[in-house]
């Protein structure tokens, strides 16, 4: 009966909560490479367009303005940032300007990837 109770009292809480809120919970990202653009809600007109044409990793948006471990554990000084994480650990690491754009550009993360990749080999 304790387990159930428990079971309950733990499990009811996450109902009707999003994947990202969770995603929140645990700063960690998977094993695999993955691009993650750390942003701020007041900076959203200055988001990476071409995040999502990114191949061969897994991309993710995260606003630090909802939790800000994020940018604690990352060191995020300045949004966005795009950083590429090979098994949860960072491998590149690209910055907006002071005007908070990035000038990196689609192909300059993409060469980085195939180059993460290309080293695995």
């Amino acid at each position: 009966m304790k387990k159930f109770l428990f079971t309950l009292l733990f499990f009811i809480p996450l109902l009707g909560v999003s994947q990202s809120a969770l995603m929140e919970e645990n700063t960690d990202f998977p094993d695999g490479l993955h691009v993650v653009e750390f942003n701020a809600s007041f900076n959203e007109t200055n988001k990476v367009e071409w995040l999502s044409k990114l191949s061969d990793c897994e991309v993710q948006r995260v606003d630090i303005t909802v939790d800000s471990r994020w940018s604690k554990e990352y060191k995020i000084v300045v949004v966005p940032t795009l950083v590429v994480f090979n098994n949860n650990e960072e491998a590149k690491r690209f910055q907006a300007n002071i005007m908070m754009s990035m000038e990196a550009t689609r192909k300059e993360v993409q060469d980085a990837i195939d180059e993460i990749i290309m080293e695995a080999f």
